[in-house]
């Protein structure tokens, strides 16, 4: 098992996942953040079944960056209860992995 885990974030505009993705990556707290959609979600909210259109930021990142990377998301997530969730990388290129670890690493 590695330390790289991916964080994705389900946000309601285009331009709120390219903020994300900008925010994270400026930080260095994720050294790549794909945004995909747009993508249909249906889900409950409230009591009543909703469904929109949203983007997907996945964000590479090692796990002790998780709070941090959460936190940057909360700052700019609309919803209030935003969608992020992280999942370990199990297995992957080792230097795609190193990669990460140094891409995420302040440089000073």
């Amino acid at each position: 098992m590695t330390d790289v885990i991916q964080v994705t974030a389900a946000i309601d505009s285009e331009e709120g996942a390219r903020q994300v993705a900008q925010t994270l990556v400026s930080q260095r707290l994720a050294a790549c953040v794909q945004v995909s959609g747009p993508i249909t979600s249906t889900y409950w909210w409230k009591g009543t079944m909703e469904t929109a259109h949203e983007w997907t930021c996945t964000a590479k990142t090692r796990k002790e960056l998780y709070e941090a990377v959460e936190q940057a998301i909360r700052g700019l997530h609309p919803y209030e209860v935003p969608d992020i969730v992280a999942s370990p990388v199990l297995l992957g290129s080792q230097s795609y992995l190193d990669w990460i670890a140094r891409e995420t690493t302040r440089h000073e």
